[in-house]
């Protein structure tokens, strides 16, 4: 929970080869973006693709 009892949302982020970035998910914690971001960026694949991830104030949908 944030300071003012919201939720804190985290959200994880690729970036291409082009340039272009996709919201791949949210989650609830930071501990779990994380995790996420780390199992991305072991299976990255071929192409150099930049992971991160970010804390979102957005409410859930």
């Amino acid at each position: 929970m944030d300071n003012k009892g919201g939720p804190v949302r985290w959200q994880v982020w690729r970036q291409d080869d082009n340039g272009a970035r996709f919201l791949i998910a949210s989650y609830d914690t930071e501990d779990a973006a994380l995790a996420r971001l780390a199992e991305m960026e072991e299976t990255g694949g071929h192409h150099k693709q930049l992971y991160w991830a970010a804390r979102s104030d957005k409410p859930r949908q």
